[in-house]
């Protein structure tokens, strides 16, 4: 090759040793993960570039820049939303509660936009495999998603059908041993530009970035949550480290715990566990719990309440009221 290729210089802006690299500009992560989406950089430059990312620690900037590249490319139609709930990390040692959550907040009637991806994580349980199990449609398009919130006010859209330039990206993992910056970004992108958004992070360094990135893309309001593996999910019996951007300011909250003991984890997880307590044919007192720290939370994200007591007792009469037949 005897000309430099056009992606080279964003590897030499991350790249260039101690004293010679530099985070990317906002203007620069979205040109370069443009280029990526395209299809204009090679494999290589791709591998080094995530990596690069890796071990600096992507930035605010970096991600909102990447953001913007996604927005651009995806097109998302204007679908009125009131949630926007990114679940990309899987359960491996708790059920997936949060998902109960979720489907409970929509059948109250709150229209709630799901996205997430499965399996770049062996031995997980992942929001999909539970929505399927409870027969909850998998939307394939945006305008399965605009059918189903206006059918049941709740939408899951897998990344791979969402973005999938970012679905190739994310299953680098298994190829490259680490998590990548994709993993934060996929959080971060709202589509439907909900007024209220709710990710996960399960490094606590990472939960100021998602804070920041958030306020930089322009969300009102929005919940990083310290939860159970890495996902959106309050801990019932123990404190949950909540990171808030409510209305452009930025706050700290240890979210308090439900449960007074600390209860025992199940030897396995499986989806029929988590299916049985949405339909009511089963007990679990981490289960419900989960699920209705989760739904008190959520609902202070909503502006529904601001003491965790009063929301506690809001979200246990949602749950006791829930439509468990509302999705099928």
């Amino acid at each position: 090759m005897s000309h430099e290729h056009p992606f080279a210089g964003f590897i030499r802006i991350l790249g260039k040793g101690k004293q010679g690299s530099r985070p990317l500009s906002r203007d620069e992560a979205r040109e370069a993960l443009t280029m990526i989406m395209r299809g204009e950089a090679r494999p290589e430059q791709i591998g080094a570039f995530l990596m690069l990312l890796r071990v600096q620690e992507e930035t605010p900037e970096e991600l909102a820049g990447f953001a913007d590249a996604v927005r651009a490319q995806m097109q998302a139609p204007s679908l009125a939303v009131d949630l926007d709930w990114a679940t990309y990390a899987g359960k491996k040692r708790r059920h997936p509660w949060f998902v109960l959550a979720a489907l409970c907040l929509a059948s109250h009637g709150v229209r709630v936009f799901m996205h997430g991806a499965q399996g770049h994580t062996v031995g997980r349980l992942y929001a999909q495999q539970v929505l399927e199990a409870l027969q909850v449609p998998i939307c394939r398009d945006w305008q399965q998603v605009s059918a189903e919130l206006n059918r049941s006010q709740f939408a899951y859209l897998p990344l791979e059908r969402m973005a999938p330039a970012l679905g190739e990206l994310i299953e680098l993992r298994a190829v490259l041993g680490l998590r990548s910056p994709v993993h934060t970004l996929c959080r971060m992108l709202n589509p439907l530009h909900a007024p209220a958004s709710i990710d996960g992070v399960f490094h606590p360094p990472y939960g100021p970035r998602h804070q920041q990135t958030a306020q930089l893309l322009g969300s009102e309001r929005n919940l990083t949550l310290k939860g159970d593996g890495g996902e959106a999910e309050a801990r019932p019996d123990s404190e949950s480290w909540a990171l808030w951007l409510l209305d452009g300011e930025l706050s700290e909250q240890q979210w308090p715990r439900l449960l007074d003991k600390r209860l025992v984890r199940d030897d396995q997880i499986d989806l029929d566990t988590v299916v049985a307590l949405w339909r009511g044919e089963r007990a679990h007192e981490y289960g419900e719990a989960a699920v209705i720290s989760t739904l008190a939370i959520t609902l202070k994200l909503l502006g529904r309440g601001e003491q965790p007591e009063a929301l506690f007792a809001q979200a246990a009469e949602l749950w006791a009221q829930r439509d468990i037949g509302h999705f099928v």
